[in-house]
C-alpha cells in the first residue's frame, strides 16, 4: 500500500526501524492541506487549508508495516487515517482526531522532522513556515 509521511516519519532511518518493510519512493505535495504542531506531544498534523501545500515523502509499505504505524500512531485515539489519491493510486496518511492549538515542537523531535525533511530533499520552507504561526 501507499502512505504518505510527513513529520518525523519522513525520517529514512526511523520509518525502517518503525515499518521494516517500508520503501522511499518519491517526494510529493498533498495540495489543499497544511502542516502544524499540536497536542501535549507537540507532533506533527496536517489539516485542511486550500491552496496550502505540505510536502512529504511517498512509501510503499506492507500491512504489518501500517499494524505497526497504526500502534506507533496510536490509531484510532490520537491520529485517524486519511485517505486521498495521488495519480490514481490511493494513498493512507494520518490526521489527528481532536484539533488543539499550535504546539511548537521539542528540539529533538523538530530535529527528527528537520532530518527527514534532509532525507527526502523536501523543501524547508513549509517546515519553517508551519513553525512560524
Amino acid at each position: 500500500m501507499l502512505y504518505f509521511a510527513y513529520g518525523s516519519n519522513l525520517h529514512h532511518f526511523q520509518m525502517k526501524r518503525r515499518c521494516k518493510d517500508s520503501v522511499f519512493l518519491k517526494k510529493i505535495n498533498l495540495k489543499d492541506f497544511k502542516l502544524t504542531f499540536r497536542s501535549k506531544y507537540r507532533a506533527a498534523d496536517i489539516e485542511p487549508k486550500k491552496n496550502s501545500i505540505v510536502p512529504g515523502g511517498l512509501f510503499e509499505i506492507s500491512k504489518s508495516d501500517e499494524k505497526k504505524l497504526d500502534v506507533y500512531e496510536d490509531f484510532p485515539i490520537l491520529y485517524k487515517k486519511h485517505y486521498f489519491f495521488y495519480y490514481g493510486k490511493k494513498v493512507m496518511t494520518y490526521t489527528m482526531v481532536k484539533k488543539s492549538p499550535f504546539k511548537f515542537p521539542t528540539e529533538r523531535y523538530l530535529n527528527v522532522v528537520k532530518r527527514g525533511y534532509r532525507d527526502c530533499k523536501l523543501d524547508n520552507k513549509f517546515l519553517i513556515k508551519a513553525l512560524h504561526y
